[in-house]
């Protein structure tokens, strides 16, 4: 699963109406990760198209959608202060919540003052058919199908950004890792077509896209009933006219196929850019995480994208703190980081969630030990990236210019994900150059030349 991330405030939707009296308007605002930001702005687009002005979150709207994460209770708590904001900008708004935590605790987002409705994971894309029911002084509504029913793919993409676009592939999980509530959230793993990919990618590709990011919950576990799998959509997509780059935004190490690791080596396409959860690197520690491979499994993969791709980008995802970890577990852990050329850390600090199987796990490591953990592995990191970024100093990479004007700068990535600042040329946004990498600033962002 991809990490999470807070897309703040609004979707943008090209030439959607402006708002204005006599027109509905709608804000949204997505908690989460790139699969619930894609999933928001199909979503939007919908209400676009049944006439709404989308407005920005900080406008006030008539109707605010909040898609709501639940990987922690930080994501829980931010829900409520979403909600919160948005009456203050319009009391009388109706307010419908969506996405994982509308699925998992349903009566307990009902109960909060000023939302109206509560859509299920299998009720979600349906919200159009729920919103003109709603109206001011109206009971508060759960729609909330039992997640076995969730057996529906529904497609969709980001828009909005001019440079990227998350489009996603897969949804839902068969792995039930015992920390992780996903599959009790989004369902059973459950994929579209490569035709219908390759379709989304092309109407991506139309609106001037550079970059498209394939996301869902575990899209290494692409199948559908033609038996077409993750690598085929890798091999259809790598021809399509009008993106510049793919990027795989995580995928288990256990999928990640030497045939999908030598593919991309040489794809014209497919960036170098691999981000590989590996959660723990005790084999003590994966196996009660019920994770489906061993640390040996995860340093050959490392290994062979670094022989295949000297300048490949590595990130990884680990969780510290987790029931039973002892001292030796965490340095096992550290030390295995350590060795490897990866490039940077996603580190999380093990949180308890309800109807996990770690639940029942015992030791409990201590809130002071989890933070203590999380600062070294989040020191290591930083000292990982600037090692990587040393290594890329004096290559040659093609830029996707993502932010114009700041203090002077463009900025922007390279295809090994090279965060990249440049002097500011006017409309470079969304504009490619081609620089050598020459020096890391002070902020730790490449200079281009």
């Amino acid at each position: 699963m991809d990490e999470i991330l807070e897309y703040n405030p609004s979707v943008e939707i090209e030439n959607a109406p402006a708002s204005k009296a006599g027109k509905r308007s709608v804000a949204f605002y997505t908690l989460g990760c790139k699969l619930n930001f894609s999933e928001t702005s199909t979503i939007a687009r919908k209400f676009n198209e049944a006439g709404y002005a989308i407005n920005d979150f900080e406008e006030g709207a008539d109707v605010y959608v909040i898609n709501t994460c639940s990987v922690t209770d930080h994501a829980d708590k931010k829900t409520k202060r979403v909600v919160k904001e948005g009456l203050k900008r319009n009391p009388l708004a109706n307010v419908i919540v969506i996405g994982c935590y509308a699925q998992l605790k349903p009566e307990e987002i009902v109960s909060i003052p000023g939302v109206n409705l509560v859509l299920g994971a299998s009720e979600k894309f349906k919200v159009l058919d729920y919103v003109n029911e709603l109206h001011n002084g109206c009971e508060p509504a759960i729609f909330n199908s039992h997640i076995k029913e969730a057996i529906t793919f529904n497609a969709a993409y980001s828009a909005g950004d001019r440079t990227r676009s998350f489009l996603k592939i897969q949804d839902g999980c068969n792995y039930f890792c015992s920390f992780c509530t996903i599959p009790l959230a989004r369902g059973r793993s459950r994929s579209t077509t490569v035709a219908d990919v390759v379709k989304s990618a092309t109407e991506i590709a139309a609106t001037g896209v550079k970059e498209i990011v394939l996301t869902g919950v575990n899209i290494g576990d692409f199948e559908n009933e033609s038996g077409e799998t993750f690598f085929d959509v890798a091999k259809a997509l790598d021809s399509i006219e009008g993106i510049e780059r793919f990027r795989i935004s995580s995928i288990e190490p256990n999928l990640l196929s030497d045939d999908i690791i030598r593919f991309v080596a040489g794809s014209k396409k497919f960036v170098p850019h691999f981000h590989i959860p590996l959660q723990s690197g005790s084999n003590k520690i994966l196996a009660l995480m019920r994770r489906r491979y061993q640390k040996e499994l995860y340093a050959e993969r490392v290994h062979l994208i670094k022989e295949l791709m000297p300048d490949a980008c590595i990130g990884v995802d680990v969780i510290v703190g987790f029931p039973s970890e002892t001292e030796e577990d965490f340095m096992e852990t550290y030390d295995f980081i350590h060795s490897l050329p990866i490039s940077y850390l996603h580190v999380f600090a093990y949180s308890e969630r309800p109807d996990t199987t770690a639940l029942r796990i015992k030791g409990r490591v201590l809130n002071s030990i989890r933070t203590q953990r999380n600062t070294m592995l989040t020191t290591l990191s930083h000292k990982k990236k600037r090692a990587f970024y040393e290594t890329q100093i004096g290559n040659e990479f093609k830029i996707i210019w993502e932010i114009g004007n700041h203090d002077g700068w463009m900025h922007g990535f390279s295809e090994n994900y090279v965060k990249t600042k440049a002097p500011f040329v006017d409309g470079s946004v969304n504009t490619i150059s081609v620089l050598t990498l020459s020096e890391i600033d002070e902020d730790g962002v490449v200079i281009g030349l």
